[in-house]
């Protein structure tokens, strides 16, 4: 049985190894901009196969203050109304997934806040699975450890997907709109919120087979839903 000790003496050490790593990471991301998430490289690989290295993603950092207020309220509107307020997670909507999902035998809701999506989007894979969801709130608290509120919504607002091959607010709004993330109004950053629980879909209608969002209506609830969105100032 010595053999069986040692091979799970090495899979802790490995999965200590690999918070260490996280933690570190996330630090350094207090000074230096990430380069790419998970979800950029996964996307990345699928867009461009073998020819990695000559093709790229629409993809471009601009800093927190160089967004439109609109857009920032508009993504807290739809995304994550409490979340200047919450430790990295909602209990309540946690528990909530947790009875949706026994209901229906599988995954269908995490209950994830911002710093939860950006967790998984950062480091994480699209799998649904609780000890996946185990590790995105281990790494939410990294995050809520080292950062605050602003620089987690900035780099969220920098990485998240909107669109095949389009993340982070730049780009979506030149992609979109033709115009610039500091530039967008109401009408543009409700559409763009709308988008974010299935962009590819929102961008083509040839990702929208199993998608059920009404994205011109969602649109005008966060519209409506805006001018109460606090923000992480």
């Amino acid at each position: 049985m010595r053999w069986l000790g040692y091979v799970c003496g090495c899979l802790v050490a490995g999965v200590l190894a690999m918070q260490l790593y996280f933690f570190l990471q996330i630090a350094s991301w207090q000074y230096v901009n990430p380069s790419s998430s998970s979800f950029m490289r996964a996307e990345h690989w699928r867009l461009c196969g073998f020819n990695f290295w000559s093709c790229s993603l629409d993809h471009q950092w601009v800093r927190y203050d160089d967004i439109s207020r609109n857009l920032k309220r508009a993504v807290i509107a739809s995304e994550d109304a409490d979340f200047v307020n919450h430790p990295g997670y909602e209990l309540d909507a946690m528990l909530d997934a947790w009875e949706r999902n026994k209901q229906r035998g599988h995954i269908v809701r995490g209950g994830s806040t911002i710093t939860q999506q950006l967790a998984k989007n950062l480091f994480l894979s699209s799998e649904q699975n609780y000890l996946r969801k185990g590790q995105e709130l281990a790494i939410s608290w990294m995050l809520e450890f080292w950062l605050d509120k602003q620089r987690i919504f900035e780099i969220y607002l920098n990485s998240v997907e909107w669109g095949e091959g389009v993340f982070g607010a730049e780009a979506a709004a030149h992609h979109y709109f033709n115009t610039s993330a500091g530039k967008l109004g109401v009408g543009q950053a409700a559409r763009l919120a709308a988008a974010l629980p299935a962009p590819k879909c929102f961008d083509k209608k040839t990702y929208c087979a199993n998608v059920r969002v009404n994205f011109r209506v969602k649109a005008g609830i966060i519209a409506r839903r805006m001018g109460a969105a606090a923000l992480p100032d």
